[in-house]
């Protein structure tokens, strides 16, 4: 597990959450049963029913949001919450669905920050509504200035730094860390975090993610162009995946490794394609973005001690996988 420069205050409360959650829609939710809040009458809390909206970045394709929408779909269910997911990979249009999400009258907003600015005027009219909003999985240097009360997911500098010194003890020498969306903050730090962490030289390539074609030939010809690149760090599984393919068709024997992971991943590091993936732990941002929400509506309570509460980063490796492999299987890792 990689050490982590902030403390995570409430690690017991995050520990306590009910991840044994009942089947649901994708609008996620049941009617309330009787029994206590989350109580054993069906694991469904006899809180009132509220509705929630969670907005992401997620780009078509991209199966890694998947994961985090089953985590929300799991808390909506054991919540009684009323799940209303929207996605789009343009920050307006995301500033969009939660205007949207503000004049359908939500009780709560769970939103990604990969691009902040672009997101803090939609913010603000939830907020003036009286409506909790809560961040998670990009955002986490910003939150605070934007004025949401919770975050949750990693430090993506800490975890970029750590794989760049990974790559160090590997003996890697020139590493290609590859941005699918130029401009978003999380992933630019990620690739900072390398360059920081990495003894050797780093080399930043952006490509358009919601062309993967377009991926695949871009990378390909940077490798053709440079034969010293030994290493590739994709941000996301399928990119990763691609990434195997790029170097087969440039003839390189750079060696690949992740952030993030989806189930093909996870098979990939198995058979030793893919070296290894830094894991944020998806599914858990998901569950905790909703389950937050639920807690500060029905009783009050906040998540975090005014800190962001950190879901990873932890590496996913060969010593590991068999362990992660039956999570992957299920669908929350």
């Amino acid at each position: 597990m990689i050490r982590h420069r902030r403390a995570l205050p409430v690690a017991a409360l995050v520990l306590a959450v009910l991840f044994a959650a009942v089947g649901c829609s994708s609008s996620g939710g049941k009617k309330a049963t009787d029994g206590s809040a989350g109580g054993p009458a069906g694991n469904v809390a006899n809180t009132p029913r509220v509705k929630i909206a969670m907005v992401t970045h997620q780009a078509p394709g991209d199966t890694f949001w998947d994961l985090v929408r089953k985590g929300a779909e799991a808390a909506a269910a054991k919540d009684n919450v009323e799940l209303r997911y929207s996605n789009d990979p343009q920050a307006p249009k995301q500033a969009n669905h939660v205007q949207t999400a503000i004049d359908t009258k939500v009780d709560g907003i769970a939103l990604t920050l990969a691009k902040p600015d672009a997101m803090k005027g939609a913010v603000q009219k939830a907020i003036d509504g009286g409506i909790p909003v809560v961040a998670f999985n990009a955002g986490l240097d910003q939150w605070q200035e934007v004025g949401v009360q919770q975050y949750f997911g990693q430090d993506e500098a800490i975890a970029g730094e750590a794989a760049g010194k990974r790559l160090s003890e590997e003996g890697a020498k020139k590493t290609l860390c590859i941005i699918q969306e130029q401009g978003h903050v999380a992933l630019e730090a990620r690739c900072a975090g390398v360059k920081k962490g990495f003894s050797g030289e780093t080399i930043i390539l952006n490509v358009t993610g919601t062309d993967m074609p377009s991926v695949r030939s871009t990378i390909s010809a940077k490798l053709q162009q440079d034969k010293s690149i030994d290493r590739i760090l994709a941000l996301g599984a399928p990119f990763a995946l691609t990434a195997v393919q790029s170097a087969k068709d440039a003839g390189s024997s750079a060696k690949v490794a992740t952030f993030d992971t989806n189930k093909a991943l996870v098979s990939a590091i198995k058979s030793g394609t893919v070296e290894w993936a830094v894991d944020q732990q998806p599914y858990l941002q998901g569950y905790l973005a909703i389950d937050s929400l639920w807690l500060y509506l029905t009783n009050g309570n906040t998540i975090g001690g005014g800190q962001p509460v950190l879901t990873g980063p932890a590496f996913i490796d060969k010593k590991n996988i068999a362990d992660i492999e039956k999570y992957a299987n299920a669908g929350t890792r």
